[in-house]
């Protein structure tokens, strides 16, 4: 039931924040994960959790960014959140609410 309206925000989403980042994206998929909101792979590809269509949209536009700064950054590091904050400024408040 929420799958394509997932892939809808998603395939929206992702174009705006990447006009940003000019990261290359392989493949988006939609997914039913039990533990995550999304994950991104070394091969471009990334991945979100169908769920993410319940979400506030200031709470997906977070997930959806997170896992776009993984292509630049495979990993949690300073630069990984410096990327984060250029366009999630607020990133650790709303990181906090998946909490």
């Amino acid at each position: 039931k929420y799958k394509e309206a997932a892939r809808l925000l998603v395939l929206q989403k992702i174009p705006h924040f990447n006009a940003f980042y000019q990261f290359k994206i392989n493949r988006v998929a939609i997914k039913n994960t039990k533990s995550r909101w999304g994950s991104c792979s070394k091969r471009g590809n990334l991945n979100f959790n169908y769920k993410i269509a319940l979400l506030s949209p200031e709470l997906s536009d977070y997930v959806i960014v997170h896992e776009l700064c993984h292509l630049g950054e495979f990993n949690h590091s300073k630069k990984f959140w410096d990327l984060v904050s250029k366009t999630i400024p607020n990133y650790e408040e709303l990181k906090s609410k998946f909490k």
